[in-house]
């Protein structure tokens, strides 16, 4: 597995319980680019004449979002940082089917307080 920031070290708040940031990194991004496959979408629309929940399409951003949270996590990492403040997603659809997530944050350096 790639060296990451741990989870327990991502935050969308503007600062971390119990640490204080000592590096300012900066911005930390993770996107990933996914399309609908032609089963998944007729599966997807077969849900959509019952209603309710659409578990292809929920399970597709689930996953599209975690990648996007790990790649972030990674990016971190490589940059010296031991955690993410202020952490985001965001979603665009670059084209029918086709939609970038993007996970991002600012990476900082963080010690204990004493």
């Amino acid at each position: 597995m790639p060296v990451r920031v741990e989870a327990m070290m991502v935050t969308t708040a503007t600062e971390l319980p119990g640490y204080r940031i000592v590096r300012n990194i900066g911005i930390v991004r993770g996107i990933i680019v996914r399309s609908r496959s032609i089963l998944g979408s007729l599966g997807a629309g077969l849900q959509t004449i019952i209603g309710g929940n659409i578990t292809l399409y929920t399970q597709l951003c689930e996953k599209t979002r975690e990648d996007a949270y790990e790649l972030m996590m990674q990016r971190a990492a490589e940059h010296g940082a031991n955690a993410v403040i202020a952490m985001r997603y965001d979603a665009n659809e670059i084209m029918q089917g086709v939609t970038e997530v993007l996970a991002y944050g600012t990476a900082v350096m963080v010690e204990r307080n004493a």
